[in-house]
């Protein structure tokens, strides 16, 4: 469709029928949330062909990414959406009612969740937009649209944002326990598939035989913002090999990813068309956090981790700590747009996850007696070992 105009009668926008003030709490009642705000129109088809659904996590910025997402995902979506106050829960109402009406795996196949915080009511509120937002809903520009809507917050929202912590781990629980299949494939809002992901992963995890807990490490490449998408795993290596595409974080934080072992990866594999085990992850390595598809029985994300640091590798860390095997799948892959660079973090955002890394040293402890195995007595006791030799 081209050159939407979202419709001025708001019993047409989407979440017209939530009612913000109640929701179930989380477990520290900082937050409302609402739970399947919107189902997907063919969501609920529980068919063989739906074995894997992608759970994703964004706030309202940064929804623009889900079109492409959803371009290369043509299945089962679940989408947790953070609205800091009503006038963040207006533009989501607009722009994902634009988005239902572009785009129709969205309308199809994505559902919906709400978080909102504590004192959500007591920032501005926005009824409607303004006249001069028709004609600004063109469906080739989910971009330039999303960036329209945004100017609409005011400085107090802005400000709110920037004095508040993202709530990373609530959002992705929610996002998992959301997806109505066997299989999570958890990822953040700015990772984007490969293209015909979905065919090939319910092919394969219909005779995958696990029999311990086990999670599927889809590689993730950073790609050069001027290239195309690559539509398969020999369009990556070229791009690797022009220095278009590299490793996720491999220059900004390489333990980030590293265990999954990118040059076993690379080497040459002759089928394109069908998902197999590439090897599997030897040398876990603190502070990984690979994107991953998992039964899920895996442990939760902890929500005392806000904001930034700590949040995905903590619960990475405690699947390998209760025996989590990880395999690495070929030629399934992950990109994010931008080559990385070094830079100097905000202030703000050393504080958070300066805060984060001391709840950490509680956090490793208690998981330790939960699963009653503490990797620094094995260490220990291996150096005991070498002595007595």
């Amino acid at each position: 469709m081209d050159g939407f105009v979202v419709p001025n009668n708001s019993a047409s926008l989407a979440f017209d029928n939530i009612d913000l003030s109640y929701g179930r709490w989380d477990n520290q009642q900082l937050y409302r949330i609402k739970d399947f705000a919107l189902l997907g129109e063919q969501y609920a088809d529980t068919t063989e062909s739906s074995l894997v659904c992608l759970a994703t996590q964004t706030s309202v910025e940064r929804l623009n990414s889900l079109p492409q997402v959803a371009a290369n995902w043509q299945g089962k979506m679940s989408v947790a959406l953070f609205a800091a106050g009503p006038e963040e829960f207006v533009v989501l109402q607009y722009f994902v009612t634009y988005m239902r009406l572009c785009f129709a795996n969205i309308r199809e196949n994505a559902t919906f969740h709400l978080l909102t915080p504590r004192d959500f009511d007591k920032l501005p509120r926005m009824s409607a937009l303004p006249p001069n937002m028709k004609g600004k809903f063109d469906c080739q520009y989910p971009d330039r649209t999303l960036k329209a809507l945004l100017k609409f917050r005011s400085l107090k929202t802005l400000q709110w944002r920037q004095r508040n912590t993202y709530p990373q781990n609530h959002m992705r629980n929610l996002a998992r326990k959301g997806c109505q299949t066997k299989y999570v494939f958890l990822t953040d809002i700015d990772i984007v598939p490969s293209t015909n992901s979905v065919p090939q992963l319910n092919h394969f995890f219909r005779t995958a035989n696990c029999t311990k807990s086990c999670a599927y490490v889809i590689p993730t490449f950073e790609i050069d913002v001027r290239a195309t998408f690559p539509r398969s795993k020999t369009a990556l290596v070229r791009l690797i090999r022009k220095g278009l595409a590299r490793p996720f974080h491999e220059k900004v934080f390489i333990y980030n990813q590293y265990a999954t072992n990118f040059s076993k990866w690379l080497s040459p594999n002759t089928n394109e068309t069908e998902v197999s085990v590439s090897h599997i992850v030897t040398n876990f390595e603190f502070l990984y956090e690979p994107f991953y598809i998992s039964v899920d029985n895996a442990p939760a994300h902890d929500e005392r981790f806000l904001g930034y640091g700590f949040t995905r590798n903590s619960q990475v860390y405690e699947m390998h700590i209760a025996g989590y095997q990880f395999y690495v799948l070929t030629p399934v892959f992950t990109g994010h747009w931008g080559l990385q660079r070094k830079q100097a973090r905000p202030a703000w955002r050393e504080q958070q996850n300066n805060a984060n890394r001391r709840k950490f040293d509680v956090f490793k402890s208690e998981i330790f007696v939960r699963y009653k195995n503490d990797p620094r007595l094995l260490l220990k006791a291996k150096k005991n070992q070498i002595l007595v030799k």
